[in-house]
């Protein structure tokens, strides 16, 4: 008897704290999640990067400007024979004889360079590849951000049915307590046999583990979430649909056709294969001849001492034109070059044509779920109708003698379970129309306010 009354005590205590609870919205949710999950900040990260690299693409056709400077010890020996020498007032000589010398000197030597590319088959191929990819991190990123609207999603979703699954096994057991203490005062008195006891005590304990496990799974499923909104409010609960709602399925020609052209994953496939036939034409461009503007400005001076004594050396050069450049051989590494980027352009269509086999079929998948999905809340919604006027039908039927308190029990097995799976269907069908928009490419804060319009309104404080 007293343990009837401390779980009794303990159900009691439970509903308050549940009523206490603050409603947490399905849109803030998300925008939480979008500031600080980490797979938030790893697909803006990713974004940023693509952006990068369609700057390396327009910097590939401009003009590099390079400056160098070096110092070293050098030694520089010349000797000319045979030269003619002539100036003004000093007549000409013949075989005149030029000696310089500097041994261990200083060597110093500045330049300043300059190259435009004109012309390059290489170079505008992987200009053609960085900007590709800026494309495909752009669709990375849409469908990374839409993964993470689902996952914010379910796992919201998943914290409003464990919370309900512990309210209804609290209820089971509040009523199976009471049958079974009014069970043992009946036994007492002679009207009750010892089995109904047995059956209620067994009924109890069986409660008591879902109890505890459906408290274990509100523990995970709220870390889950609180790891995607950095942070989860102690009183926060979400909100479950109320009633059924209305999602129409609309036509799966359509949903086809418009996942086929807007998927972010197809697109960023397609996408992949575009780079590697870039990267492959580049291969290619590089056995072709490039042109480049080229403009140098450069002085070297050398300074010391040498066999005729101190010796100063300097040159001043400058020059611009064009530069033609012709790759002749490379020991067979291009050919071998262009067959692998051929390779992989091959495996790319391959896995993009899987892909897009992939998003037909659960793009299918997703609209016979929502096809069917008022139909099975219909029935579920029968069912729990059903469940509790046969629960009201046992309850009266024991007291009259007609029923007996195992049936009561089942009654309330049942009834509970048919509730749940009603609240799960619900939510089901909500998840799987958000989850067709995403595969259509159309996930964005504007479904998410549609699927809140569905959810109960959150109580404004007073």
């Amino acid at each position: 008897m007293n343990r009837s009354l401390l779980t009794l005590a303990l159900a009691a205590l439970l509903v308050p704290a549940q009523a206490q609870t603050q409603a947490l919205d399905l849109l803030e949710a998300w925008q939480r999640a979008e500031q600080r999950a980490p797979e938030a900040a790893q697909a803006r990260a990713a974004r940023e990067a693509g952006v990068a690299r369609g700057e390396q693409a327009k910097a590939l056709w401009r003009p590099q400007l390079l400056v160098e400077a070096g110092a070293s010890k050098a030694t520089h020996e010349t000797a000319m024979r045979g030269a003619q020498f002539s100036a003004p007032g000093f007549g000409q000589s013949q075989g005149v004889a030029f000696d310089t010398s500097v041994t261990g000197g200083t060597g110093t030597r500045t330049a300043l360079m300059l190259r435009q590319p004109l012309f390059s088959r290489e170079r505008d191929a992987q200009a053609q590849a960085l900007g590709l990819s800026q494309s495909m991190a752009e669709a990375e990123w849409t469908q990374a951000r839409q993964a993470l609207m689902l996952q914010v999603v379910e796992a919201y979703f998943a914290v409003g049915l464990a919370h309900e699954r512990l309210r209804l096994v609290a209820q089971q057991q509040t009523a199976v307590d009471r049958a079974a203490a009014e069970a043992r005062d009946r036994f007492q008195l002679g009207d009750r046999p010892i089995t109904d006891v047995h059956e209620a005590t067994a009924r109890a304990a069986a409660l008591q583990a879902e109890r505890l496990a459906a408290d274990s799974q509100i523990q995970v499923v709220r870390a889950a979430l609180a790891d995607l909104m950095g942070a989860l409010p102690a009183d926060a609960a979400p909100r479950l649909p109320a009633a059924n709602p209305r999602v129409p399925a609309g036509a799966l020609a359509t949903w086809l056709q418009d996942a086929d052209q807007g998927n972010p994953g197809l697109q960023r496939a397609e996408l992949g294969v575009q780079v590697l036939q870039a990267q492959a034409r580049a291969v290619a461009g590089a056995a072709l001849p490039t042109v480049d503007l080229v403009a140098q400005a450069a002085r070297e001076r050398l300074s010391g001492s040498g066999d005729f004594g101190a010796a100063r050396n300097s040159a001043t050069q400058g020059a611009i034109g064009v530069q033609v450049v012709l790759p002749l051989y490379t020991g067979g590494m291009r050919p071998a070059l262009a067959h692998e980027a051929q390779a992989r352009v091959s495996r790319a269509q391959a896995e993009r044509d899987r892909a897009r086999q992939q998003v037909a079929q659960q793009t299918r998948a997703a609209w016979l779920d929502l096809a069917v999905g008022e139909r099975q809340l219909a029935a579920l919604s029968a069912a729990l109708e059903a469940s509790r006027a046969r629960l009201d039908a046992t309850r009266l039927g024991l007291q009259a003698g007609d029923r007996t308190l195992l049936d009561l029990l089942r009654a309330e097995n049942d009834a509970a379970a048919a509730e749940l799976a009603l609240l799960e269907a619900r939510t089901r069908l909500i998840t799987s129309r958000l989850h067709l928009s995403a595969l259509a490419g159309q996930l964005d804060e504007g479904a998410l306010q549609q699927a809140r319009a569905l959810l109960p309104p959150v109580p404004q404080p007073q």
